[in-house]
């Protein structure tokens, strides 16, 4: 029989925290606030975009204890098994007063109406531990996922650039306290089955993931969830109720990103951030189309394959994935299929997972010669935005003519879907300026989008033609001179 354990134990800043009674849908940000008084985190969107909840997270990774920025308002409670959570209310400088970020703050006038402050300031935190001379992209980065409305920023980044000079990260308690919390996680890490509830709100976080297909196998219509930067929504924006969940977050197994000598795998529970470094490495193309992606603490919290695996016509990572020719692993009590991630989606909501399944991993191929790459992102605003138009190329190209495209668009139909007569309007074709004009008229078979609060239909399908314009006016030139031998 399954050892379980009916209680959800975690640090709290300095406390030890154990909790009979969690229920799916309790947030940290409510925990913090109501249970704790903890007041500092505040609530703005409660949808993870302002970035007023903003705390830290450490948890057990392969490579150590690992803090992270994430959004309180949409973190759910149970998902905090095991890690050391880190408010405001934590921060003190070397004598015990102000932290230096908060210092910086205050000499840099940082701070007006102050209700986003709390977050900025854990936010610059973040950033300080990891890099505490940071570049203005760091810090554009590291400020991504927060929004203020009465500084305009530039104190901000004055305070961020002045906070190295009135400490030294290695001198700061989180540092000094780093073994003894690793000591006190590692204790609550037993790899036992746990399962709470509220008032019939049930959630439960799998031992490993065997036992996550065993969960499954009984509970093949629960909710999964994994960082929960939709899933949360569901429950602060829509009351939707998401009982039984089974939470999938803290499963090393599922977290890791291996490449191989022909693949790069990535673990269905690796985060944006995790998964970011090795995604550079093999296609580069994809890192600023990635820090595009939501803010930082979306980043780390969110999945790829959580992104994937709700079948969503507008996620991010299945257009460029897709054109990369990615396959998925599903797996279940019954075994592992393999399956190509175009077929994965079949209609809107609907997708290609059988009761009891789970999304295990997606693999991609290694970058060959002689393809070219490209990834567009068409939004509102340029970051933390959600997709109006997603879409992923790969052209392969061999002496000067088109051998192979795989171009797949998001946002453009029901589901992440290829072009497949603007690609048989490239293939055999030069590769040329009237090869890709071809490609762009013909793009208007393939899709008959719709209009929304994002975009309209006229707007999605201009859209999706002149990327292959860009697409040639950023690539083309360059091959052809290098064909020319120019």
């Amino acid at each position: 029989m399954t050892q379980t354990r009916h209680e959800i134990r975690f640090l709290l800043n300095g406390e030890d925290v154990r909790l009979p009674e969690v229920g799916a849908q309790d947030t940290l940000l409510d925990f913090l606030r109501i249970n704790r008084r903890l007041t500092g985190t505040k609530e703005g969107c409660a949808e993870g975009d302002c970035g007023a909840c903003t705390v830290l997270v450490g948890r057990l990774a392969e490579d150590g204890l690992r803090y992270e920025t994430v959004n309180a308002c949409i973190r759910f409670l149970a998902s905090l098994d095991g890690c050391h959570v880190v408010s405001i209310e934590h921060l003190r400088g070397a004598d015990g007063g102000l932290h230096p970020v908060q210092q910086a703050m205050v000499d840099a006038h940082g701070s007006q109406c102050g209700f986003c402050t709390p977050g900025i300031v854990m936010s610059l935190y973040a950033l300080w531990m990891e890099r505490p001379e940071p570049s203005e992209t760091e810090i554009e980065t590291a400020l991504q996922g927060n929004l203020c409305r009465c500084t305009g920023y530039e104190p901000i980044f004055k305070a961020a650039r002045a906070a190295a000079a009135l400490g030294d990260p290695a001198a700061d308690p989180l540092a000094l306290e780093r073994k003894d919390v690793t000591k006190r996680l590692e204790a609550l890490a037993d790899g036992v089955r746990v399962d709470v509830s509220r008032a019939g709100d049930r959630a439960i976080l799998p031992g490993n993931v065997a036992d996550l297909a065993d969960v499954l196998a009984v509970h093949p219509d629960a909710t999964i969830i994994a960082g929960a930067t939709d899933v949360g929504l569901w429950v602060t924006k829509m009351m939707k109720p998401i009982t039984p969940a089974v939470f999938i977050g803290h499963l090393v197994e599922l977290r890791r990103v291996v490449e191989t000598g022909a693949t790069l795998r990535i673990g269905a529970g690796a985060s944006y951030s995790e998964a970011e470094a090795a995604l550079g490495r093999v296609y580069p193309h994809l890192l600023p189309y990635w820090r595009r992606i939501a803010g930082w603490q979306v980043r780390n919290m969110g999945t790829v394959g959580g992104n994937i695996a709700n079948g969503s016509p507008i996620g991010d990572t299945p257009p460029v994935f897709i054109a990369l020719g990615a396959k998925l692993h599903l797996r279940s009590a019954s075994g592992v299929r393999e399956l190509p991630l175009e077929k994965y989606f079949i209609d809107y909501g609907k997708q290609d997972l059988r009761a009891g399944e789970f999304v295990e991993a997606v693999e991609l191929p290694l970058a060959s010669a002689g393809v070219h790459h490209a990834a567009y992102k068409v939004t509102k605003r340029r970051d933390e935005d959600i997709t109006a138009v997603a879409a992923g190329f790969a052209v392969t190209v061999r002496d000067g003519v088109i051998a192979e495209a795989r171009i797949a668009f998001g946002g453009m139909a029901a589901t992440p879907k290829r072009a497949a007569n603007a690609e048989a309007a490239l293939v055999g074709k030069p590769f040329a300026k009237e090869s890709f004009e071809a490609a762009a008229m013909a793009v208007a078979e393939d899709f008959a989008p719709l209009s929304d609060w994002r975009a309209s239909a006229e707007y999605r399908s201009l859209v999706a033609a002149n990327l292959f314009r860009r697409f040639w006016a950023e690539q083309g030139a360059g091959e052809v001179a290098k064909l020319e031998g120019v």
